[in-house]
């Protein structure tokens, strides 16, 4: 068990010890010209910015007590993981709007208690906890951010407590935060695959508005020139190729399956007229949305009520 590590766990015994998780603290909290005290907690805190910026300073109990303490800035979107009993404090010279959670883990407890298992498979997450660094520093591309805010939610919505939801919710947290770890031990390297990544979850999220490249790039904090260079480096195809691409096949997708009129079409994938519509759809496909319908022949779904 590791006293300066970020988390007080002993992994020897998975087989058959019970890891149930616990979440002690919780909050949004926007700060004005604060400086906190020194201070520890018996449980591992995620210290996440969502704006402006702030410092944490952190004294490592292996380092010698005259030692000078770790001074780490951080800005939106990086956040800090501090192990359990590790002495540090916050200090917010302007101005920091910050997400916090408190947690660990006890064993021989009622609970959820998948932890374990999921660790032995997912050799990532394993390598996080065993982790013996006091501290962890790292910049999100929103994963995390999204794990953490839907933690907070769902213990709100519980009164606090952590049940079957929350305790998946804490483990989806815990394999970013592994993941990135991972990411920035080996340099990043995966950093421009990462901003890829998202950068293709929010088209699909949002093929059915009338995107642009800036609102993309805007959603993964990076200038759009510099997001499309990487993009078209990493999938041999730019942005708006890529979001037609997507439209093409969700359209291909609700004319075999569904009843919605053709000329609603457009309108489900996000083109703003029905003639450009049919005319990309033409070019793709080399036929008409209706000859496209005519020749699935597949059993469709009825989207209206009977």
């Amino acid at each position: 068990m590791a006293d300066q590590g970020l988390f007080r766990l002993d992994l020897s015994d998975r087989g058959l010890e019970k890891w149930s998780p616990r979440v002690y603290a919780y909050y949004f909290k926007h700060w004005n010209g604060f400086r906190m005290p020194f201070h520890r907690h018996d449980s591992t805190e995620v210290m996440y910015v969502i704006s402006g910026s702030c410092r944490v300073e952190v004294q490592d109990g292996r380092a010698p007590a005259d030692a000078v303490p770790a001074q780490i800035a951080l800005k939106k979107n990086d956040f800090i993981v501090v192990g359990e009993g590790i002495s540090h404090r916050l200090t917010v010279d302007s101005t920091c709007r910050m997400l916090n959670v408190e947690f660990g883990f006890v064993t021989g407890a009622d609970g959820p208690s998948f932890i374990g298992e999921l660790a032995a498979s997912e050799g990532r997450l394993e390598a996080l906890l065993r982790s013996d660094v006091p501290y962890l520093v790292l910049r999100d591309a929103d994963e995390v951010y999204h794990s953490l805010k839907n933690l907070v939610l769902e213990l709100d919505g519980q009164g606090g407590e952590i049940g079957g939801l929350s305790a998946i919710l804490l483990a989806e947290l815990l394999v970013w935060i592994a993941r990135l770890k991972e990411e920035g031990a080996a340099g990043d390297p995966l950093a421009e695959n990462r901003y890829v990544r998202q950068s293709l979850e929010y088209l699909r999220q949002n093929y059915d508005r009338g995107i642009q490249v800036k609102d993309v790039a805007s959603s993964v904090n990076l200038h759009p020139g510099y997001l499309q260079r990487i993009f078209r480096s990493v999938t041999g195809s730019t942005l708006i190729e890529t979001l037609t691409e997507l439209r093409m096949d969700k359209a291909k997708m609700l004319l075999r399956q569904t009843n919605v009129p053709v000329t609603d079409i457009y309108d489900y994938v996000g083109i703003g007229s029905r003639q450009y519509f049919h005319a990309l759809f033409k070019k793709h496909t080399g036929m008409t949305p209706m000859e496209y319908r005519e020749s699935a022949g597949t059993e469709r779904w009825n989207y209206t009520e009977s």
